[in-house]
């Protein structure tokens, strides 16, 4: 039994200030008690222009987005997630990665996921509302796990929910509970949020965080929210509609090895992944 929170944001295109926001909740997190913390995606810098992202990116393994991951981690002794941050990449037309990097207790950097699914999309219903991740985002091609004091991680992000392939991937290599950082449009939260994020942990029977995103940022545009905690039979456990602010969940890896038991869909599987 561990506990496991999610942090909900609104971040801007001040990287310091996000980061002095950011703080607090983290500590308010371990306070009620979270061995791992998983912050949002883009928690360090939604920019006015999605070009932006070019000029913050930081080097792996270097900068103040990471210093301050790792210090958080050692200062509070959790596994800190650090939803996603911009990366520079080998990219040769200077894109950068949209990168989740984890850090366990002691500050070390244990596991690196660079999104895959990049969220190229005219939203539906919105004239006007179109979005090009690979404009300026190169795509990851790992399937990604991290060991934690209170199970296996499987790593993701955003886009990522809705290729339930790659979470097969993920609980074949082991993953009990499911991340999913994000910054959410609100068309799509309103439609498929909930649906979605209920779906994968039923199918895989796996805990499901998702961080979010919430309201309107400096360059107009504005997220969902809705940052939850569900269970692997698919119930809410923790929600946090709007605003920031942090939700705690308990993991109970034997009430998950029983569930998957008695239910054995995992192992009823005859198509492989």
């Amino acid at each position: 039994m561990g506990v496991f929170a999610a942090v909900q944001m609104t971040s801007g295109p001040d990287v310091g200030a996000n980061l002095a926001i950011a703080q607090p909740l983290i500590a308010q997190a371990a306070e009620r008690g979270a061995a791992v913390v998983l912050l949002p995606e883009n928690f360090n810098f939604i920019g006015r222009r999605d070009s932006d992202k070019r000029d913050i990116a930081e080097v792996p393994g270097s900068g103040p987005t990471q210093d301050f991951l790792a210090a958080a981690a050692v200062r509070h002794g959790i596994t800190l997630i650090g939803g996603t941050q911009p990366l520079r990449s080998e990219a040769e037309d200077g894109r950068v990665t949209n990168s989740t990097l984890v850090y366990d207790p002691a500050g070390q950097c244990v596991a690196r996921y660079d999104k895959m699914h990049l969220f190229d999309v005219d939203v539906p219903g919105k004239p006007g509302e179109s979005y090009r991740e690979s404009a300026h985002v190169a795509p990851g091609r790992q399937v990604v796990t991290v060991d934690t004091p209170i199970g296996c991680v499987g790593l993701s992000v955003c886009y990522d929910m809705r290729f339930p392939e790659l979470y097969r991937r993920l609980v074949t290599a082991g993953a009990q509970i499911l991340v999913m950082p994000a910054a959410f449009t609100v068309p799509t939260g309103r439609a498929h949020w909930a649906t979605l994020l209920r779906a994968r942990a039923i199918e895989n029977l796996s805990y499901v965080f998702a961080a979010a995103q919430s309201g309107v940022h400096p360059n107009g545009r504005e997220t969902y929210g809705d940052t939850i905690a569900i269970d692997p039979w698919g119930r809410v456990l923790q929600r946090l509609p709007r605003g920031s602010g942090v939700i705690t969940a308990n993991v109970d890896l034997d009430a998950l090895r029983r569930v998957r038991v008695e239910f054995p869909a995992l192992s009823n599987r005859v198509l492989d992944a």
